[in-house]
């Protein structure tokens, strides 16, 4: 083959790739813009809200944190049951987002959209989003009404 076939074929190859790697961003750019925004009412001192915070938006939510002394006044008001509390609570197209509730179950949540109030993971198991410490044993996803009925959403 010719030099400048050659250097023909390498640029088309190059812009080949080039233009498949700009598609490819477009369509996650594209996956991250769609989910919604999600509201995290949190105490401004709380390391591992904001490090769900964190994970979250590398999962492709945006959030809006807002920071509150009053984290007990927030859950009554916003109605999560006193047994399902965590240290932070997230609202996201009408669903609460109690503790530390992983992107895929949010993901789950509203691409099903189940007749409920929200997800929790109540207390701060270790091997959760955001706490990212050793695994010591599973916990459980829990699905509630406006009643605090509630049902294994998932197990980790």
């Amino acid at each position: 083959m010719k030099s400048s076939t050659r250097l023909v074929a390498l640029v088309a190859a190059l812009s080949t790739l080039a233009l498949t790697t700009a598609a490819v961003r477009d369509i996650r750019a594209g996956d991250a813009t769609r989910k919604p925004t999600i509201t995290v009412y949190k105490d401004p001192s709380c390391g591992c809200c904001k490090n769900w915070i964190l994970y979250l938006t590398r999962h492709g939510y945006t959030v809006v944190a807002k920071d509150t002394p009053d984290m007990p006044g927030v859950k009554r008001t916003l109605g999560v049951p006193a047994g399902l509390t965590a240290c932070h609570t997230g609202v996201v197209n009408g669903y609460l987002i109690e503790g530390h509730v992983s992107a895929e179950d949010i993901d789950r949540l509203l691409a099903q959209k189940p007749k409920i109030a929200g997800l929790a993971v109540p207390g701060m198991p270790a091997s959760s989003p955001g706490m990212d410490g050793p695994r010591t044993k599973g916990y459980q996803v829990l699905a509630f009404d406006k009643n605090g009925k509630t049902t294994v959403f998932a197990t980790h």
